[in-house]
């Protein structure tokens, strides 16, 4: 528990470890086996453009929805890879279970706009904005939030025509069929054994 009790307070910085990917990697995987229409409705799954490669690059957060637009936290901040790539490059395509639409990213940092999704968050998920409040060093109020906004990393994502990125396709899924296949294969050979 030290890790999360480090990161909790500020200490813990963005880690490449090869678990931790690994674990964020997770919600892809199940994406690509077509779980997206029910992790769609509490994350949204976003393809940016690489800023080294130009190669699509995906990921998925927590979102929130108010007032019709999509409000998404960057927990790590500057550190985040996928922070580093919207700065290059903020058009990304973004996917949920109502679809996939073009969006562009653009970091809140109006504060009457900062203070109502904060509040919105901690409506929703209290522990996760605490955390990341604590994380980034601060006190975990709307208040602290706002004002030490150049902290905050929550991004804003508005609709686009451009449309510069395909979204992330099931592509996985036809694995389901052959799974059961083997599996009735499986029975099937024990039964006449």
């Amino acid at each position: 528990m030290r890790g999360f009790n480090d990161f909790a307070q500020g200490k813990m910085k963005y880690s490449n470890s090869k678990v931790r990917r690994a674990l964020f990697r997770a919600p892809l995987i199940l994406w690509r086996l077509g779980f997206g229409p029910l992790l769609g409705r509490a994350f949204v799954l976003l393809t940016a453009r690489g800023r080294k490669s130009g190669l699509p690059r995906h990921w998925m957060t927590e979102y929130h929805v108010l007032r019709g637009k999509i409000y998404i936290p960057c927990a790590y901040g500057e550190h985040a890879q996928w922070y580093k790539n919207l700065k290059a490059d903020p058009h990304v395509t973004a996917q949920t279970w109502q679809g996939a639409e073009a969006m562009i990213a653009r970091r809140v940092t109006d504060e009457d706009e900062l203070r109502e999704v904060v509040a919105l968050i901690f409506r929703r998920n209290r522990a996760m904005m605490e955390w990341y409040l604590k994380a980034q060093g601060l006190a975990p109020t709307v208040a602290d939030a706002v004002a030490h906004k150049e902290r905050v990393f929550i991004f804003r994502l508005d609709p686009t025509d451009e449309i510069r990125l395909l979204p992330l396709e099931a592509d996985l899924a036809w694995l389901w069929p052959a799974m059961l296949a083997v599996l009735a294969l499986v029975k099937l050979l024990r039964r006449e054994h």
